[in-house]
């Protein structure tokens, strides 16, 4: 099953399957080593839109909710 990472519950687990956003937002995530093929656990968010705390490679990384909403991860 798929979803957006702003679906996934706290302490979710799954693999980065798609990014949907331009060349820019896709750099940026990379650049934190958020890309396709990777495992990325969302540790919290925050109430209403705010940012959300994901765990890759061992690096926690905050990042936008709209951002977030852009990364597609196959849940396992």
């Amino acid at each position: 099953m798929t979803k957006a990472l702003t679906q996934l519950k706290e302490n979710e687990t799954g693999t980065v399957v798609q990014i949907n956003g331009g060349v820019n937002v896709i750099n940026r995530l990379n650049s934190l080593g958020i890309m396709p093929g990777r495992k990325i656990t969302k540790v919290s968010s925050m109430m209403i839109k705010g940012p959300v705390t994901v765990q890759v490679n061992r690096s926690h990384i905050a990042i936008g909710y709209g951002m977030a909403e852009k990364i597609v991860v196959q849940v396992e």
